[in-house]
């Protein structure tokens, strides 16, 4: 069996730093690297990116709101034109910094509160949509089973690729818990490496009312600025290991 591991980097701005992206860069197959809208500025960004090519991770866009200030976690009610427009610059100027590391943007996934809207909001999920096919229909695009979005990637002929998330809570209906309710973010390494090797072997997760909810997973997300990230993705992927799964890129 072989899964995919990702985390979101690059998030340190100026002389702010966010979580440890060299450790998680030696965990991790795919780094959702953010574009500098809601994190990341132009130093951060080259540097995350050629530490990701020396260490044969793959690069993935994780493009965003406009919203530094509020770390892409607040709904932007973005005309889909111009949201469209965003998603290809915040694609373009990641793929410059890939370049002149000897990478690529090798996937693509929405970061925050745009990764949540996308599951349900058509019109902006057709505006991710069109960025992607217009810059580049053969990149994978990250997102979770049965979203929006994903169905419309699938009619537009672009390759979804299932994500489930190691620190989150999950409801019963296969959504995650908000981040405002109890339950929502996971914090125990061992806990959440036994869930993640539950979900790889038997493709299920336990939601937060107890009860077995289907997932079905291509790629395991851990935060990268969530407290522990690094002992997470560590567990994480020692459970995986230990248990005979390959861990491996689904891009290169």
């Amino acid at each position: 069996m072989r899964i995919d591991l990702n985390a979101d980097l690059g998030e340190s701005f100026g002389t702010w730093t966010l979580g440890d992206d060299d450790a998680m860069l030696g965990l991790v197959t795919s780094a959702n690297v953010a574009c500098g809208f809601h994190a990341g500025d132009a130093r951060t960004l080259e540097r995350t990116v050629a530490a990701a090519a020396d260490r044969g991770v793959a690069v993935g866009a994780q493009v965003s709101y406009r919203d530094l200030a509020g770390f892409g976690r607040r709904f932007v009610d973005a005309d889909p034109a111009d949201l469209e427009a965003d998603v290809l610059y915040q694609i373009g100027a990641l793929e410059a910094l890939c370049r002149v590391a000897g990478t690529r943007v090798a996937y693509l996934k929405p970061h925050g509160a745009l990764y949540h809207a996308v599951g349900s909001h058509e019109g902006q999920a057709r505006a991710l949509v069109s960025a992607l096919s217009r810059y580049d229909a053969t990149l994978p695009l990250l997102h979770q089973e049965g979203s929006l979005v994903s169905r419309l990637a699938q009619e537009a002929g672009v390759r979804v690729v299932a994500e489930a998330f190691a620190d989150r809570g999950y409801r019963p209906d296969g959504t995650l818990v908000p981040r405002s309710e109890q339950g929502a973010v996971l914090h125990d390494p061992e806990d959440v490496a036994a869930r993640m090797l539950r979900l790889v072997r038997e493709g299920v997760v336990e939601a937060v009312d107890g009860t077995d909810v289907p997932v079905r997973v291509a790629s395991i997300c851990t935060h990268g600025d969530s407290p522990g990230a690094v002992a997470m993705a560590r567990a994480v992927r020692t459970a995986l290991e230990a248990d005979g799964v390959q861990l491996a890129a689904f891009a290169g």
